[in-house]
């Protein structure tokens, strides 16, 4: 399958195609790879997020019969995937986010001016961020993680995870006030 093909191919004709020939299958690598490897990198670190994303697709190849697409789109099929692998993980990114929260870096100088600014807000809000994330349930993490990192939107985050449409949005809403209520707001705004 040439490159213009795949891009003129729709995730549907290109599950048909590769559930009859396995080969086809890097198409859906070619397409997806990134966009998975940037969600797991930004959940854990960037070796685990090769090593997320380079599974994500074993076991997609693996299962490919079973893809259903009656069921949900490829793309947050991936991302389930992806977010089901990463429960593994749990344990050692609560872990993660707990160290970061102890951890204080300076800031990198910069001549730019606004960058300095970003960079000196970011990194002065780095500790209650990641203190408030590992407070969140496991969740509400996931759905802000495939929120914000995947930018699934709610419909492919409950596809990815297999909850309702209503259930996205509810532990959305609520991680996203307990994250406003953890973060100091007077530090955030200087």
């Amino acid at each position: 399958m040439t490159a213009e093909m795949r891009e003129q191919v729709n995730d549907a004709e290109l599950v048909d195609r590769f559930q009859r020939d396995p080969e086809l299958f890097t198409a859906v690598y070619d397409r997806y790879f990134r966009d998975i490897y940037l969600y797991a990198a930004g959940r854990l670190d960037v070796q685990a997020g090769e090593d997320i994303a380079a599974e994500t697709f074993c076991v997609a190849f693996r299962d490919r019969e079973r893809f259903n697409p009656e069921r949900g789109s490829l793309r947050p099929w991936l991302f389930g995937i992806a977010t089901n692998l990463m429960a593994r993980h749990r344990r050692k990114e609560a872990r993660h986010y707990r160290a970061l929260a102890r951890v204080r870096v300076e800031p990198v100088p910069d001549s730019h001016e606004n960058r300095v600014i970003s960079s000196v807000t970011a990194e002065r809000m780095k500790p209650q961020l990641v203190k408030a994330l590992a407070a969140l349930n496991q969740g509400e993490r996931d759905v802000v993680m495939l929120v914000s990192l995947g930018q699934l939107s709610h419909q492919e985050v409950a596809e990815a995870l297999g909850v309702s449409y209503g259930t996205v949005g509810s532990r959305l809403s609520r991680a996203r006030k307990k994250l406003h209520n953890a973060i100091d707001q007077e530090a955030f705004h200087g």
